[in-house]
């Protein structure tokens, strides 16, 4: 890749230059700058074709998260037996490998939210604009509604029987249960988008951002292992919308507050904990 090569997406998650070719180390008179925050409301975005690429990819990327994954459960559900399927274990690697995969195809294209929550704790953050917010997390929920109706409209009969892949808090567990859950696995996973992206990072260590998706979907797999028996793990408000409108049945809504407020609150906390403690260690140039 050729140095001084300026991303086309200038507002989001990607909006740093990137100074040096990828897969050397960085150099000792590369400084940091504290990069401005976005503008709250950006209207020239909405004559970009990069705002409206952003977008596509976005909703392509939800879309494609949802088909994958809920065949996969629908896949778990149908069997006889754990044994006999990818298991618990096999689902949270579907989640995990397609953050991972779908991360790295459009990082930079449109930062890789794929998550409402996600796309909150950088607006939150002052990484991308209101504008930009609001248009990213309208085409993650079209994305996810889409990809689980195809998965409906491949298996209607066993979908409605097997509960559609949609969200609840399982049998034993109460509502603070599952919310603290949520809470907690979305701190996760928006700590961790954090921390593989944040730019004085990548400043010192040119690795980093090549490296970007894999702990992020890692994140993904293991909150999964942890929360599928509590909530069928949400941490994706889009997700859980769009396997609720599909699915469409009493049990799909009793809860579905849940899977909004907790990881809202989730990428809130860890937007605040990465500007409080994180942002405040002093950069130091690697020699």
């Amino acid at each position: 890749m050729a140095e001084n090569k300026e991303e086309d997406v200038k507002l989001g998650a990607n909006k740093f230059r990137e100074a040096q070719p990828l897969g050397t180390s960085a150099q000792t008179d590369k400084d940091y700058n504290e990069p401005p925050p976005a503008p709250l409301f950006e209207p020239g975005e909405l004559s970009s074709w990069s705002f409206y690429r952003a977008g596509i990819a976005e909703f392509m990327a939800t879309f494609l998260f949802l088909y994958i994954t809920i065949l996969t459960v629908m896949g778990l559900k149908r069997s006889d037996s754990l044994c006999s399927s990818v298991g618990i274990q096999g689902v949270a690697w579907a989640f995990g490998g397609m953050i991972f995969a779908l991360v790295y195809c459009t990082a930079g294209i449109s930062g890789g939210h794929i998550n409402p929550a996600v796309t909150f704790g950088l607006f939150l953050a002052r990484k991308l604009s209101l504008t930009r917010a609001v248009f990213y997390v309208v085409m993650q929920c079209l994305g996810a509604i889409c990809g689980a109706g195809v998965v409906k409209g491949f298996m209607q009969g066993p979908y409605q029987r097997l509960g559609g892949g949609a969200n609840v808090v399982q049998p034993g567990y109460t509502k603070g249960d599952g919310l603290g859950a949520e809470i907690i696995g979305t701190f996760v996973l928006v700590y961790t988008v954090f921390s593989a992206t944040d730019a004085k990072r990548s400043a010192r260590d040119s690795h980093v951002p090549i490296l970007a998706p894999l702990p992020i979907g890692f994140a993904v797999f293991l909150v999964h292992l942890a929360t599928i028996p509590i909530t069928g793990t949400g941490i994706n408000p889009a997700r859980s919308l769009g396997a609720a409108i599909i699915f469409n049945q009493d049990q799909a809504w009793d809860d579905h507050w849940i899977f909004w407020v907790g990881p809202f609150i989730g990428a809130a906390l860890a937007a605040i904990y990465h500007q409080i403690i994180i942002r405040a260690i002093p950069f130091k140039s690697r020699a």
